[in-house]
């Protein structure tokens, strides 16, 4: 028990991380009703954004102080051209198409677009070391921080608070609820759904952008496989929390990253148990809890259904 706010500040850390990449899976599906499989590999793209930035514009020994804002605007550049990309070149000429055409097509990009980075990045096919930020770590009574978590911290929060303010109070975030609510209604109402889709798939781009930079200071080092399980992830987040509100995708993160924290950490300590509790048992809990949630709640924690509209 001496523990358990170590646990659960990294179940927050990771459940923060798993919100900004579910936001993403979303917006895009309650916009448009298509779960983008490739969400991912752009939270993937990111990072590699972000470490390109480091490693081939700016100078060398480049203070992390200057180095990380650029770095973060070179992952969200990246992961926003890959997205509104997909969207322009991948997804909208399927938009009338039946729901497996869009549906394998993402498989597809997801698969191309980790070739790509291996194809740039040979290096990759082993994980490459991320820049740290120097200080640390910090100790909070029996909770101990290191400078990456601080980052995310702090992201997190700021990301979500921005998100809510565009969603709810500019003009282009409420045609994002109109368009939601019902296309062809928005759409004779002077909304461009086409223009709302695209910010749609980039904003969710930009979150996943943060996520990734976030990621490679917590952990350290990336990989051109990085954005498949913690893709699978954030989207079980999205539909915990309830597929379509953005509100729940963050929650359903937190939700996730504090039971798979606490699962791996004490379920070892159970009589019989012990070799359920290790860190390769992680992912396993979380579709575990994907699974209970669809049994006996599939609409998610906040209850958002979102109109079919096939």
């Amino acid at each position: 028990m001496n523990e358990l706010p170590q646990q659960l500040v990294n179940g927050l850390l990771l459940g923060s991380m798993y919100g900004l990449v579910a936001i993403g899976y979303t917006m895009v599906y309650g916009i448009i009703q298509l779960i983008n499989f490739a969400h991912g590999e752009i939270f993937m793209t990111g990072a590699f954004g972000a470490l390109t930035v480091y490693l081939y514009i700016l100078p060398d020994g480049t203070s992390m102080l200057i180095a990380l804002p650029l770095m973060l605007l070179g992952a969200i550049l990246v992961s926003t051209t890959v997205a509104v990309g997909a969207e322009r070149f991948a997804y909208r000429p399927l938009r009338g198409s039946p729901r497996l055409a869009p549906l394998i097509t993402a498989i597809g990009l997801s698969l191309a677009l980790q070739q790509a980075v291996w194809a740039w990045y040979p290096e990759a096919k082993s994980a490459r070391t991320f820049p740290q930020i120097d200080g640390g770590p910090f100790h909070i009574g029996s909770v101990t921080l290191q400078t990456g978590d601080i980052f995310l911290f702090i992201a997190a929060p700021v990301s979500m608070a921005i998100l809510a303010y565009f969603v709810m109070r500019t003009r282009t975030g409420r045609g994002m609820q109109a368009t939601a609510q019902d296309p062809d209604t928005a759409k004779l109402m002077g909304v461009n759904t086409d223009r709302i889709i695209v910010v749609a798939f980039a904003l969710g781009a930009v979150f996943a952008a943060v996520g990734s930079v976030a990621y490679g200071l917590k952990y350290g080092q990336i990989e051109f496989k990085m954005g498949f399980i913690l893709g699978l992830k954030a989207f079980t987040a999205a539909v915990l929390g309830g597929i379509g509100n953005i509100y729940g995708a963050m929650i359903g993160g937190l939700v996730l990253g504090l039971a798979e924290t606490l699962a791996t950490a004490y379920i070892a300590d159970i009589p019989g148990l012990d070799q359920f509790g290790s860190q390769s048992w992680a992912d396993v809990w979380a579709f575990i809890l994907l699974i209970l949630v669809l049994l006996f709640r599939p609409q998610g924690l906040l209850g958002e259904r979102v109109a079919d509209r096939a």
